[in-house]
Order: structure tokens, then sequence, then C-alpha cells
């Protein structure tokens, strides 16, 4: 957790591969912590084609029942099934906005939201821009993408900085 803190999280992110994987591994941890996520990441890289989303899309149900049976991840059907159906969206919004990148980042005006938090009591769970966000994707056919799971996506690719002004952080990736 101390390294994904500090090499990861947080950083501006913009290469759509890592972005569907944040959005995968953020849909997976619903209801569950993220450690538990960060831990199998490695096993979902191997089950998920290393989060190759043409590959993603073209998944069968043979696919996911294989993947129902690799205890490596987070075997919740709901869960794996929208990896696919989120891989198709994905897919047609690298069509419609060249990429991923592009239209995800228009939530925050392209530009990362920098908090000044100072303590972690004041870190949220939602945000105007996780809720505009949340409900474009789930518009476009995206799956498992709340305004929680959006925010939390938001934090892990950059798009929010809520490392706490008192984290070594906080300056480096703002």
């Amino acid at each position: 957790m101390i390294e994904y803190h500090d090499t990861e999280w947080g950083v501006p992110l913009h290469n759509d591969q890592k972005l569907f994987e944040f959005l995968i591994l953020e849909g997976a941890q619903a209801g569950l912590s993220w450690r538990t996520v960060l831990y199998k990441r490695e096993a979902y890289r191997k089950a998920f084609d290393n989060f190759d989303v043409h590959k993603v899309a073209r998944y069968t149900d043979r696919q996911i029942t294989r993947l129902m049976n690799d205890a490596g991840i987070i075997r919740n059907k709901l869960k794996i099934a929208s990896a696919v159906t989120n891989a198709k969206a994905f897919l047609k919004v690298q069509k419609e906005f060249g990429t991923f990148d592009k239209y995800i980042w228009q939530f925050t005006g392209g530009k990362p939201i920098n908090n000044r938090l100072k303590d972690i009591k004041h870190i949220q769970a939602t945000s105007k821009e996780s809720d505009a966000t949340s409900k474009d994707l789930l518009a476009r056919g995206f799956k498992f993408v709340g305004s929680t799971i959006c925010y939390a996506h938001m934090q892990a690719t950059g798009m929010v900085n809520d490392h706490l002004t008192t984290c070594f952080r906080h300056k480096q990736v703002g």
C-alpha cells in the first residue's frame, strides 16, 4: 500500500489502457477494500489479458465462466460481466472522442482538481465532477460506475489530488 501511495496514487494518468485498468479495478472494489483489489492486481492483469480493452470486449460467456473459476480475482459474476460491458462501452467512447483520456478528463476541465486537505476526515467520497462522470458513463452503458467509484477512479488516476497538504506527494502530483 505504501509503494502504491508513494508511486502511483494521484499521479495524473493519460494512458487509455491504464485508465481502463483502473476503471475495472475500481468497479471490482465496490463493497470491498482497495487493499483487497490491489493485492489481486497482478492476477487481474493475467486474467484480463493485461487489460487489453479490445480482447476484453470480445470475451464470451465461456471466458466469463473461466474468470468465475479464477481464485486470483474477485469472483462476482456481475463485476466480471461488467468488465466486458465496460470494455465495449470504452471502445465506443474511444471512437467518439479519439481517446478515453480526452473524454474522461473533460469532467475536470482537462486538469487535476488540486484539493488542499489538511485532515483525512475531509476527504470526500463523491463530488459534483464524479456525479457528472457517473451519470454520463451510465448513460453510455457502463456498469459499476456510481459516483463513489468514479471519485475513487479520479483519485487513483490523478484527476483529483486528495493527498493531504502535509503529505510529500501533495506538491509532487499537484
